[in-house]
């Protein structure tokens, strides 16, 4: 069933004292995650215990591997038999709201009850659709500059937060091989250089796509982003470099800069014995934060101490930036108990975010910030949830304030290729078919000019089916 729109919702509390008072059965909801992990599926199931104590709606959590989801979706649609609620990643959002699998008035309503701007504007823009939203945000991250922010203050140098930025700090600090100035990614066949990649393209204002489709990149800007990638790429150790190097040189000291994800924080901090800092002895003193005042009251490592973060960086032909980000969503089916759906998404999002967020706080950054009497609320509980295999701590304990204000704030200006434009399925399949990761390696290794490689990857991008 549906909904009306600006429909007053009724609190879990007061549903169960109607169902009571009624006599009414409650609904028996299903949830499908892509959450499958056995702890992280634990942590969901008591979270639906507390709402099905709050509310007296029981959830059946369902694990769906990734992979499978958009096959197992399409298969429920058509025999009308979809979950009531999908937590999925943002590539299913547009589509799904075209295709009617999902209620795009019952997360519109969820999300004007909660409070749009208590969102992340970045998060909810990505799903806009007429009239509203595909989906409700629930978590995500952005990917990350990370640099050596003890060398950076040494040498008197500004934050890599632009091209510039970053290729004065190569010229400052890189003396192979005691210290690469960069570890970018050059291995052509990993997801790792195309997710890189898009994020130094959007820094330039540069995308394969508009609201059209498929267009021809802007030759200027993309030789811009070419001569930038060479130049860091030449700053890097040679081979075919992806996570796994980018991550073990910043580790043991060796690199200025890397861009990787947010899920090199609790290992960072020395809290996960199979990937430590080998930048000294024992990954997890504070030796380093004592001796340089970065940080020194944090009980991190060395290497934690005495790193920063970017998440927000820019070309000079955008000199705004851009910030690489993956959200995922909770979605309303049109087959759900709309009501008792909407209730589970909306507690999901409020008295139960902690223990949303706590599934694993390093890779869910809150998008909902806070409340609109406390605007911060969540991103402060968040601040406190302990991450780490080996060793536990909250990140609060682990990172000065501003790291971690930067790290939340990077999902208010989050983008990707396709999404404003209504073209993320043209442009997956670009990323997909790793044309521009092949073509801009054959640019660093002089096979061609940055002109001659434009065309090059124009002629390429227009071929992707």
């Amino acid at each position: 069933m549906t909904i009306k729109r600006n429909s007053l919702l009724r609190s879990g509390a007061a549903m169960a004292i109607a169902l009571s008072a009624t006599g009414l059965a409650a609904d028996e909801l299903r949830f499908w995650t892509t959450e499958e992990q056995p702890e992280r599926l634990a942590r969901q199931e008591a979270m639906a215990a507390d709402f099905a104590a709050a509310s007296g709606h029981t959830v059946e959590v369902i694990p769906v591997t990734e992979n499978d989801l958009g096959t197992r979706a399409t298969a429920a649609f058509a025999a009308g038999d979809l979950p009531d609620v999908i937590y999925h990643p943002l590539q299913y959002a547009a589509p799904w709201a075209e295709a009617g699998i999902l209620d795009t008035d019952a997360a519109t309503d969820a999300i004007e009850a909660l409070g749009g701007d208590t969102f992340a504007q970045g998060a909810l823009s990505m799903v806009a659709v007429d009239g509203g939203y595909a989906s409700v945000p629930v978590d995500g991250w952005t990917q990350m500059l990370v640099y050596r922010a003890d060398l950076f203050a040494e040498k008197g140098l500004e934050p890599p937060n632009s091209y510039a930025n970053v290729l004065a700090a190569v010229d400052a600090l890189h003396n192979p091989p005691e210290m690469y100035g960069f570890v970018a990614a050059t291995k052509i066949d990993e997801n790792f250089m195309s997710q890189v990649l898009e994020h130094v393209f959007l820094a330039n204002g540069v995308s394969p796509v508009d609201s059209g489709g498929v267009r021809a990149l802007d030759e200027a800007a993309t030789i811009e982003v070419l001569e930038f990638y060479k130049a860091i790429a030449e700053a890097s150790p040679p081979g075919d470099l992806y996570w796994d190097q980018s991550r073990t040189l910043y580790f043991s000291g060796n690199a200025a800069m890397i861009i990787w994800s947010p899920f090199i924080l609790d290992e960072l901090a020395g809290l996960r014995d199979s990937a430590p800092p080998t930048i000294n002895d024992d990954p997890t003193s504070s030796a380093l934060a004592a001796a340089t005042g970065i940080a020194a009251n944090f009980p991190s490592s060395d290497l934690a101490a005495a790193t920063g973060i970017v998440t927000n960086f820019a070309g000079p032909s955008n000199p705004d930036g851009a910030a690489w980000g993956d959200v995922r969503y909770f979605g309303i089916t049109s087959d759900a108990s709309t009501d008792a759906a909407m209730e589970f998404v909306q507690y999901s999002m409020s008295d139960g975010y902690g223990a949303t967020l706590a599934i694993a706080p390093e890779g869910k950054f809150p998008v909902r910030r806070g409340t609109a009497d406390n605007p911060t609320e969540y991103a402060d509980l968040w601040a406190t949830l302990d991450v780490g295999v080996d060793r536990k701590a909250p990140l609060g304990d682990l990172y000065e304030a501003s790291m971690i204000e930067e790290i939340v704030g990077g999902l208010d200006v989050a983008q990707r290729w396709g999404v404003a434009e209504g073209q993320l399925s043209a442009a997956s399949a670009i990323i997909n078919s790793q044309v521009i990761n092949r073509f801009v390696r054959e640019y660093i290794d002089g096979e061609r000019d940055a002109a001659a490689t434009v065309s090059e990857l124009n002629a390429a991008i227009a071929a992707v089916q």
